[in-house]
């Protein structure tokens, strides 16, 4: 929502709408607050009408929200001059220049602030020569010039002084512009009036903005006003005056080599955008050597947008040729960082590094490098490609780490410190030779995990061994001495229904198993135990206990039938025999009976 009323903001401003564009990046400031951006683009348009102490607040702001971003100091710079504070905006700039040594916009604006310091004392704030007019003659193109000449400055300065001596100077054409512009005094011909007048005002302010192209992955624009910015006739309509004689009108300046600069510039970035395109539209043909062509042109026309390396890389990716991939990633990432280019472009570039990597089969670079991207900006799919990688590079490890002869010896040694009474070195034995024979590869695994499950046993360590024996029962559901050494288990652990269970589904597969018969047997003098009333008071409080865990249980005790039921047993026995007569709920009661929740007497 904010960057749809971003992107309206950005075509009222182009439009010269300003007041429109102040509306649309105001709302979208409301719902994301911490887009320094926003306060920028603000910031542009409150200065292209001239308010000035509202574009200095959003220019401190942006700085405030990120104090590396060289343009954050241009409109922090471009404000203060504005408000006529030429030692903060020289300061400005200078800051905004050690973070961004290159910005065309922070250099230009620090050496016309400077030039504005140097030039002679302004006439008071009551003449006609005041604030006002000097930020005219700077933002028009025409008189900006003008402000340099000694000359020109000490005719300002003599008839702010002296009002009286205006009419010594009206002959000369540079004063006659310079009241056209600064007083609307229409003292040029009709059509040059216009246009001085034209090049003032909304017209210098859409002038000087330019707006930063966004690359193929939709990232966001902002305005970029040239610096500094300065007043518009807009809102300061000049009072109309009688006309003066015609006089011949002045010469227009040469652009400036700085202006040169900037528009061919302006013109290379354009000429590389459409040479991405057509990249882009080879490079979904198939036809990739073109792309990479076309690519190779953009970036040769202008180095300052790491969309047509990134997007070379992909192409080199979809080729095979990984390597020369990889270079245009760690290029585009080099020339990212020198830029202060958005993180996520970044972060795009190691991520198509990393899928190289793993093409090359260099899987702990890759992952290497995907943490690198998602420390810039985490993303769902890069995410996943690390998580994946990792997965893979287990596999791997453990793939050549199978060897099922050092397998079968790792079995015997830990049967020998079985035998030994060893446990734990057993235990070690046996781990290692799953890691050398694990289940995939070894049809013998289940066995391991039943004599792991038994020094489990023995060491008192029940819940691991539980989880070994279950494990074996699951790649051998036909091997009893799965289910004897589960059944064991489980009666340690006072779990007898559980543990009768288990012998019983044993002994589905082996009837004749004395082993599996001798723990049934237990488990069903245990249980009788605690039936007959013969457990000690200590004994059925543990069974209970255990029996509360039971889900099962807890599901019978909060069942209303079942809880009339318990309350017919002590109050209505008569009523208690009808309920007996129910299979379900005698069954419940079974269980609660043997779980020790309920005494029978």
């Amino acid at each position: 929502m904010a960057d749809a009323l971003k992107a309206e903001g950005n075509r009222a401003f182009s439009a010269k709408q300003y007041d429109e564009a102040i509306k649309h990046f105001t709302a979208a400031i409301n719902l994301d607050p911490s887009n320094h951006v926003l306060y920028s683009n603000r910031s542009a348009s409150h200065a292209s009408l001239n308010q000035y102490d509202e574009a200095l607040a959003d220019a401190q702001k942006v700085v405030e929200l990120k104090p590396d971003w060289g343009k954050g100091y241009s409109r922090l710079g471009a404000a203060h001059h504005g408000l006529d504070q030429l030692t903060e905006a020289v300061s400005a700039f200078e800051k905004g220049l050690t973070y961004d040594p290159q910005n065309a916009a922070l250099q230009s604006g620090l050496k016309e602030a400077k030039q504005a310091q140097s030039r002679p004392q302004r006439g008071p704030q009551g003449s006609m020569f005041g604030p006002e007019f000097m930020a005219k003659l700077h933002v028009n193109p025409q008189t900006r010039p003008l402000l340099s000449q000694p000359d020109f400055m000490a005719m300002l300065h003599d008839m702010g002084s002296n009002p009286a001596n205006m009419s010594k100077y009206l002959a000369d054409p540079r004063l006659q512009q310079a009241l056209s512009v600064g007083l609307g005094i229409n003292m040029m011909s009709g059509d040059k009036f216009k246009q001085e007048q034209g090049m003032n005002g909304a017209g210098a302010a859409s002038s000087a903005a330019e707006a930063e192209e966004d690359d193929s992955d939709d990232e966001m624009l902002d305005l970029e006003p040239a610096e500094p910015l300065g007043p518009t006739d807009a809102a300061n309509k000049p009072a109309p005056a009688k006309p003066a004689a015609p006089q011949k009108p002045a010469e227009p300046e040469p652009e400036s080599e700085e202006q040169l600069e900037r528009k061919a510039k302006l013109q290379r970035k354009e000429e590389a955008l459409k040479a991405k395109e057509q990249g882009n539209a080879a490079y979904k043909a198939k036809n990739f050597d073109e792309a990479i062509s076309h690519y190779d042109k953009a970036y040769e026309l202008f180095d300052e947008d790491i969309s047509f390396l990134t997007n070379r890389a992909a192409v080199q990716y979809e080729k095979g040729s990984y390597p020369e991939c990889i270079a245009d990633c760690d290029k585009a990432v080099e020339r990212g960082r020198e830029l202060r280019a958005d993180y996520k472009m970044v972060a795009k570039a190691l991520t198509r590094k990393g899928n190289a990597l793993v093409k090359m089969d260099q899987l702990s670079d890759a992952i290497a490098t995907y943490h690198k991207a998602l420390t810039e900006h985490r993303n769902a799919d890069t995410l996943k490609r690390l998580q994946d990688t990792e997965r893979l590079q287990k596999e791997q490890t453990e793939a050549a780490y199978i060897n099922l002869d050092v397998s079968n010896e790792e079995k015997e040694k830990g049967n020998q410190a079985f035998k030994e009474q060893k446990y734990p070195e057993a235990v070690k034995h046996y781990t290692e030779a799953l890691a050398r024979g694990p289940p995939k590869v070894n049809p013998e695994a289940h066995k391991l995990y039943s004599n792991r499950a038994a020094c489990y046993t023995k060491l008192g360590a029940w819940d691991a061994g539980l989880k070994d024996a279950d494990e074996c029962i699951a790649l051998k559901p036909d091997f009893a001495k799965g289910y004897v050494r589960k059944g064991h288990l489980q009666f340690f652990m006072k779990e007898h229904d559980e543990a009768m269970k288990t012998y019983e589904q044993g002994l589905s597969y082996d009837k004749d198993n004395s082993e599996l018969r001798e723990g049934l047997m237990r488990c069903q003098q245990a249980i009788n135990k605690f039936m007959s009333g013969d457990a000690t008071e200590e004994e059925l409080a543990q069974r209970r206990t255990r029996a509360m865990a039971d889900p099962e249980i807890q599901n019978i005790m909060t069942d209303p039938v079942m809880r009339q039921v318990l309350q017919d047993l002590q109050e209505n026995p008569r009523t208690a025999q009808k309920h007996m007569q129910e299979p379900q709920i005698r069954m419940k009661l079974d269980k609660l009976i043997k779980s020790g929740i309920v005494r029978m007497g």
